[in-house]
């Protein structure tokens, strides 16, 4: 099963039933309205006979179903959810172009921490980004930048979308920017972000862009360790919302 196949059939009801697509939420769907799985049978380049053989089904039943003459029944959408690998509500509603985040955090470079998020959930807000298909079905994070340790690319208050390293699994890039975390021994932990250079010998550094005289030292990688302190990647920068 995909693993964007999340809703479940009492929520996916509820979902439907608020938005009006519903008739009548206990049974299903209005099969009076179009439906979008020939829409996406064609994105996905797969027949009636193969999606019927999915579902444990007839190609007459899904061409009642493209058709509206079978009603778009809860059951249905997640059984063509799953053999489709989307998430059921997709089957009745176009999927939203832009994703919303939760910015929990920031990072600021010379500031040491016992975390970079902030423990009142109260000071949490949402950005909306646009939807990738290359990261589409990762976990997103987003922190506010402060300080000027890259204020020739970032502005304070800039948001930083990122995905992290053990997600989207793909190694460091040179020239892309990342979130970074040094952590000293007892504990507490600078972020920040900073652009990865690789040097002529192979090195691979982590660059401020700041014209503060402070934030303008690279930060080595390649022995994941400064004067005992850890380095790490958190995540790479995918999306940045600047305020207006």
């Amino acid at each position: 099963m995909g693993t964007v196949v999340a809703i479940s059939a009492t929520n996916l009801s509820s979902v439907c039933s608020q938005s009006g697509s519903f008739a009548n939420s206990q049974y299903g769907y209005d099969a009076a309205m179009q439906n979008r799985l020939s829409t996406i049978m064609r994105e996905r380049k797969i027949t009636r006979e193969a999606l019927a053989e999915r579902v444990s089904s007839h190609p007459v039943t899904i061409s009642k179903l493209i058709s509206g003459k079978m009603g778009m029944t809860v059951e249905w959408m997640g059984r063509l959810g799953e053999a489709l690998d989307v998430d059921p509500i997709e089957i009745i509603s176009a999927p939203a172009r832009i994703r919303t985040v939760a910015v929990k955090g920031h990072v600021q470079a010379g500031v040491w921490r016992d975390s970079f998020e902030w423990p009142d959930d109260a000071d949490w807000y949402e950005v909306a980004v646009p939807r990738d298909p290359e990261i589409d079905g990762l976990p997103l994070s987003a922190v506010e930048v402060r300080g000027a340790s890259m204020n020739r690319r970032y502005d304070e208050g800039t948001v930083l979308v990122f995905t992290a390293p053990w997600d989207d699994r793909q190694r460091p890039t040179p020239g892309m920017r990342y979130i970074v975390e040094r952590r000293k021994a007892d504990g507490t932990i600078e972020a920040t972000v900073k652009t990865l250079h690789r040097a002529d010998d192979g090195q691979m550094w982590l660059v401020p862009e700041s014209n503060d005289p402070r934030f303008q030292t690279p930060i080595p990688l390649d022995d994941h360790t400064e004067d005992g302190i850890e380095i790490r990647i958190v995540g790479r920068v995918r999306y940045a919302v600047s305020r207006e």
